[in-house]
């Protein structure tokens, strides 16, 4: 071959090189398929989890708490629309304050959710327990992940990303699993919320500290802290009273 046909491709190669342009990711995502959560009660304890992990992250702006959100990981999946929503979710060391329709890990700097549930149902078990817990493991790289039926709490699992894989967590002597991420425990909680279930009561997931303390949820706190201040006060009153002076006169 001729120096100068060499020549000739290699220009030819150049300007090949020089048009092609690495593919962008889609813009056109969609962030709700229309699809409920499975019943009343799988979207209250969705609800519930969100609410305790935020009361517990109160203090972290670098974090988000998600649930039934599309998490877009990669162009093919999502030109394929291959849809991943964990039915709740947090992610650490990222903008709390944006706004979002769902999680795009190329707009996120390449961060995945930290915290992962996964609410069974009949319908979702199987793939919760198989396609979606691998995909956390291999490509999310999720470092906490917990599945759990809300009608069957018993089957209350979860596992801790160690040398890339997944291993089974020991719960503790209160049947709950630790959650490193967040250095807080997940277990149950029994009780009705919502009017759930219309009778009695039922176990639901929330999230403890490092004492075992349950987290108490924005409106309890409200209220514990009213109860304090009560408390405060009436202790207050007992003291001047006890020296011989009318509360309501110097209180009110």
């Amino acid at each position: 071959m001729s120096t100068e046909s060499t020549a000739g491709r290699s220009t030819a190669q150049e300007a090949i090189e020089l048009d092609w342009e690495h593919p962008t990711p889609p813009t056109d995502l969609i962030f709700d398929d229309g699809e409920p959560l499975e019943s009343a009660r799988h979207r209250i304890a969705m609800n519930v989890l969100i609410a305790s992990a935020i009361a517990a992250l109160g203090d972290r702006p670098d974090s988000f708490v998600g649930g039934n959100m599309f998490v877009y990981y990669s162009r093919n999946q999502a030109m394929n629309r291959e849809f991943r929503s964990p039915d709740f979710f947090v992610a650490l060391d990222v903008d709390g304050t944006r706004e979002r329709q769902g999680w795009v890990t190329w707009e996120e700097d390449g961060c995945y959710p930290d915290v992962v549930v996964e609410l069974l149902s009949p319908s979702t078990a199987q793939v919760d327990r198989t396609t979606k817990k691998d995909l956390y493991e291999r490509v999310f790289r999720t470092a906490d992940s917990y599945t759990f039926d809300p009608f069957e709490p018993s089957t209350f699992e979860g596992w801790h990303l160690t040398n890339q894989h997944y291993q089974a967590l020991q719960p503790n002597a209160e049947g709950h699993l630790w959650c490193e991420a967040l250095g807080l425990w997940l277990g149950t909680w029994t009780g009705s919320v919502q009017r759930e279930p219309p009778t009695g009561t039922c176990e639901w997931l929330r999230f403890y500290d490092a004492q075992g303390n349950l987290i108490l949820l924005p409106k309890a706190q409200e209220r514990s802290r009213a109860e304090q201040a009560e408390a405060q006060l009436e202790q207050v009153r007992e003291q001047l009273r006890a020296r011989g002076i009318d509360p309501d006169e110097v209180l009110g």
